[in-house]
């Protein structure tokens, strides 16, 4: 049996080299894909300048106290939306109370002095018809009752002081809005000119930035611009509002503010407001064609006999569904757009 196997080897081997010398393995089929394509051009483009701005809102109240005294009571938080008239917090009205009581006495004193001076002068007066009493002592009564008028008069405005200083016991909210910050606890002392809470109305809202010299003098209120918010998924578009007309005396910057109005948004977040400062020649392809295929950010060209070819590319900014191509294709070249995700290397490409 050992003597047959090399003979059994060869006559395979014979076999086999035989075979191969009348017959070729067939070669592997391309695969065909129905796709669009587009031979890429170069298109005028804006430049655009990202200056970092703030979102805040245009109607903002920091709330104080017109007293001084011990906050005894706050009734909003962070976050809560507020109504116009709704009370916010209170002072203790301890020290309030007792000047009303104090001039509500003062008021008491006066009033009893006017009666008793208004009895004098009318005694007076008819003595003097009477020619009992003489002309000066008639107008020193009179002089009397005129100053304890005047007294009680001015206790009454003082217990209507005392009595309104009360009403400012209560803070109530002078806006509709939200509680966007909290600057006291209860039991600190508030005191005029402090602010205790921040309420801001965040129905009209405005991204706030700074431009140089240099590109305030194309800006016009009303123009467009689109600004990039974060925690906002889109861009939004912005108008000019509020265009400050003096410089920053140390940075050179003008103030400027835009209109904005987008879902989720919120005063405080960062933003980036993109001013178009001139005119660019660049390439663009549609967002559709722009792939990413093992972590590398590509688009599929298509050569003279129709094969696809992955090419690394660059991109830039996008806008309006097209991404500016930065590197990594030339003018003339032919991109696949639609259906580029069915495509891979080497398959035939039929528009």
């Amino acid at each position: 049996m050992n003597k047959l196997k090399p003979l059994v080897l060869a006559i395979v081997v014979g076999l086999a080299g035989c075979s191969g010398g009348h017959e070729q393995a067939a070669p592997a089929l391309q695969h065909t894909v129905q796709a669009g394509v587009m031979t890429l051009q170069p298109t005028q483009s804006a430049v655009l300048s990202a200056m970092p701005g703030t979102v805040v809102a245009e109607e903002s109240v920091q709330v104080a106290s017109r007293l001084m005294g011990y906050i005894k009571n706050i009734a909003v938080a962070e976050g809560e939306s507020v109504k116009k008239g709704q009370r916010l917090f209170t002072i203790d009205p301890m020290d309030i109370e007792g000047g009303v009581t104090q001039a509500r006495l003062g008021l008491d004193q006066a009033e009893k002095a006017m009666q008793d001076a208004k009895a004098d002068y009318d005694r007076f007066s008819a003595l003097y018809k009477d020619e009992v009493v003489t002309r000066q002592q008639y107008e020193k009564m009179k002089l009397n009752y005129d100053i304890a008028a005047s007294r009680a008069a001015q206790a009454k405005a003082g217990l209507q002081t005392a009595n309104g200083q009360m009403r400012y016991a209560e803070v109530s909210s002078p806006i509709n809005g939200v509680v966007v910050q909290k600057f006291a606890n209860e039991g600190d002392i508030a005191a005029p000119g402090h602010p205790v809470l921040l309420v801001e109305n965040q129905a009209h809202l405005q991204v706030q930035t700074a431009v140089s010299e240099e590109i305030y003098p194309g800006l016009k209120l009303g123009d467009p611009v689109k600004v990039e918010v974060d925690g906002v998924a889109q861009p939004v578009i912005g108008k000019i509002a509020r265009l400050s007309p003096a410089a920053d005396p140390v940075a050179h910057t003008h103030l400027v503010k835009l209109d904005v109005s987008a879902p989720n948004l919120r005063s405080g977040s960062f933003a980036r407001v993109l001013f178009p400062t001139g005119q660019q020649t660049v390439l663009q392809v549609p967002q559709e064609a722009v792939l990413n295929r093992a972590g590398i950010t590509g688009v599929f060209v298509v050569d003279d006999k129709g094969a696809a070819e992955y090419r690394m590319v660059r991109v830039g900014q996008t806008n309006n569904g097209q991404v500016e191509i930065l590197s990594g294709l030339s003018a003339g070249d032919r991109v696949v757009t639609r259906n580029a995700g069915a495509v891979n290397n080497g398959d035939l490409v039929q528009g």
